[in-house]
């Protein structure tokens, strides 16, 4: 009969702890799904100068370009807005290109010229840093705040009880008792 109440524990204990973990694995998935849907790192730009005599080409102004947003539409990267200010920009990026700048070079002056708003990743300083902290946390938070409260959820049933114990029924009704027991030798049967 132990083994039984001990079973029943645990297929309790395991009825509670699935929903939570398919939570705390959505939750994962959705963070890390998040993480992927950032841009990919920048490539690190060489200097392209004009000294040289070889013209800037499109792909060196749209790599810069893809790092930079739209200051005219929201969330539309440079390179692919067709607004006549973006394309103004693009001229300044290659005209910039042209004149021996770096890629980190040129978003950093148009950051310190239109503001960090324009840049499609912030800067991991200052203020800016909590943006890329603060998600973590928030989900480090999570998970402790969750297997807190599974924790308060079933203490007793994570304890393991020694098979000797007998249970005491002194507080129950002995016709209920009785109807337990005879029910719980036909299930175990």
């Amino acid at each position: 009969m132990m083994d039984h109440v001990r079973r029943q524990n645990r297929w309790r204990l395991a009825r509670r702890l699935i929903p939570v973990l398919i939570a705390l694995t959505g939750a994962l998935i959705g963070a890390l799904t998040a993480l992927a849907q950032d841009d990919p790192p920048p490539q690190p730009t060489p200097p392209f100068t004009g000294t040289a005599g070889a013209p800037v080409t499109d792909d060196q102004v749209n790599t810069i370009a893809r790092q930079l947003y739209c200051p005219v539409c929201q969330n539309i990267p440079l390179d692919v807005c067709g607004t006549q200010a973006c394309a103004d920009w693009r001229q300044e990026i290659r005209a910039m290109l042209s004149e021996g700048l770096s890629g980190d070079e040129i978003m950093n002056r148009f950051a310190a010229k239109y503001g960090q708003r324009v840049l499609a990743s912030p800067q991991r300083s200052g203020v800016n840093l909590a943006v890329w902290i603060l998600p973590v946390v928030g989900v480090l938070a999570g998970a402790l705040i969750v297997g807190g409260v599974i924790w308060r959820m079933a203490p007793g049933a994570l304890a393991i009880k020694p098979s000797g114990v007998e249970l005491d029924y002194d507080d129950l009704d002995p016709e209920t008792v009785a109807r337990l027991e005879r029910e719980l030798k036909e299930f175990s049967s």
